[in-house]
């Protein structure tokens, strides 16, 4: 749905996802969300009356071009963004709309400093990697107390970010793990890595990276023999880690947030995708709780100007496909937080208690 030459009567959104890299199964999952919620509120009268076209942009997850992206979306005059997914991505081009008095909301991106910063026009509908963190260290203290635990990070910010939250979590709990280990993903490095946590006798593998490196690190540990319980987070919830990690996948535990598909303020919107022929796995009900939240505050205001915006979703509360919620002082969502999932034949569901 990119906009090419909307009449002036139009409102232009901003859409900044990963259409390459890494991260680009979390961007369609976005993506796909968005798209499915601007058809929505078009059918409804669109933003304050006017039709919604989307201008969709590829931020490739990085910093760089995730600050082009936002100066394209400053210089177009484009005020209201949904992205970005990576943290960093988002960070990076937070800066770009603040001092611009655009609007943005991310549907994935959940670095504690993107609203501890207390940016008045940036939101997010999913959760905090440090309530992540506190979640994982939780489920590592109640369920694995006496087995020997690994954190395990590719140093990447975010896997190290998480990594390192939930050593502190776990330690401040009265647990320490038996190893905390940094390694540059690669085939060769995974198989080392394997041999290496299976030679300290680990039992419970943490770590806080991709979809497709956790995949090919969980497969490639099974195929050396080496079976621990594997425990990943929000960044695996996409089919790419079934897919890559094959039968291995199956008992992998991880954290994500709340999954709104199965609550009843989606039960229409998800009917819709399953209509279409598609599952509305991972972010992307989030994709759409992202849009949507942004066309409420405009409707309630009556008002397509992103700082009124902004205002609103500060101050009321809305039905979204999330349920009622609103949006505290730092712009983070007040919806559920983190649940625990596990794997089992390609896809993920609440583990059981």
């Amino acid at each position: 749905m990119l906009a090419a030459g909307p009449a002036a009567a139009d409102v232009v959104v901003g859409v900044a996802v990963p259409r390459s890299g890494a991260y680009v199964s979390v961007g369609e999952q976005v993506l796909r969300g968005v798209e499915a919620a601007a058809r929505d509120a078009n059918a409804k009268g669109g933003l304050d009356g006017q039709t919604i076209r989307l201008d969709v942009q590829d931020d490739a997850c990085d910093s760089n071009t995730a600050t082009a992206v936002a100066n394209h979306f400053v210089r177009s005059d484009v005020g209201l963004v949904v992205g970005h997914v990576c943290s960093n991505a988002s960070l990076a081009a937070s800066e770009v709309y603040s001092q611009n008095g655009v609007t943005m909301i991310t549907a994935a991106s959940v670095s504690a400093k993107l609203t501890d910063r207390g940016l008045p026009t940036i939101f997010r509908v999913c959760g905090r990697d440090d309530d992540q963190a506190r979640l994982s260290a939780i489920v590592l203290a109640e369920r694995f107390r006496d087995r020997k635990i690994a954190l395990l990070q590719d140093l990447t910010p975010a896997a190290r970010a998480l990594a390192n939250a939930t050593k502190d979590n776990l330690n401040r709990i009265g647990i320490n793990e038996t190893l905390l280990s940094a390694f540059s993903p690669s085939d060769a490095d995974d198989a080392a890595l394997a041999d290496r946590l299976k030679a300290a006798g680990i039992e419970v593998a943490y770590y806080g990276g991709d979809a497709v490196e956790m995949g090919r690190l969980v497969r490639i540990s099974a195929e050396r023999g080496f079976r621990p319980q594997w425990f990943g987070t929000s960044a695996i919830a996409t089919p790419d880690f079934a897919k890559i990690a094959g039968g291995a996948s199956n008992g992998v535990l991880m954290t994500f947030y709340l999954d709104p598909s199965r609550q009843p303020a989606a039960a229409e919107v998800v009917k819709a995708f399953k209509a279409e022929g598609g599952e509305p796995t991972g972010s992307t009900i989030y994709g759409y709780a992202a849009l949507q939240a942004l066309v409420a505050a405009g409707n309630f205001a009556r008002t397509q100007d992103p700082r009124r915006i902004a205002a609103t979703l500060h101050a009321e509360r809305f039905d979204l496909v999330l349920g009622t919620v609103g949006f505290d002082g730092k712009g983070d969502v007040t919806a559920q937080g983190y649940v625990l999932y596990v794997w089992k034949d390609g896809v993920f569901t609440p583990a059981p208690k």
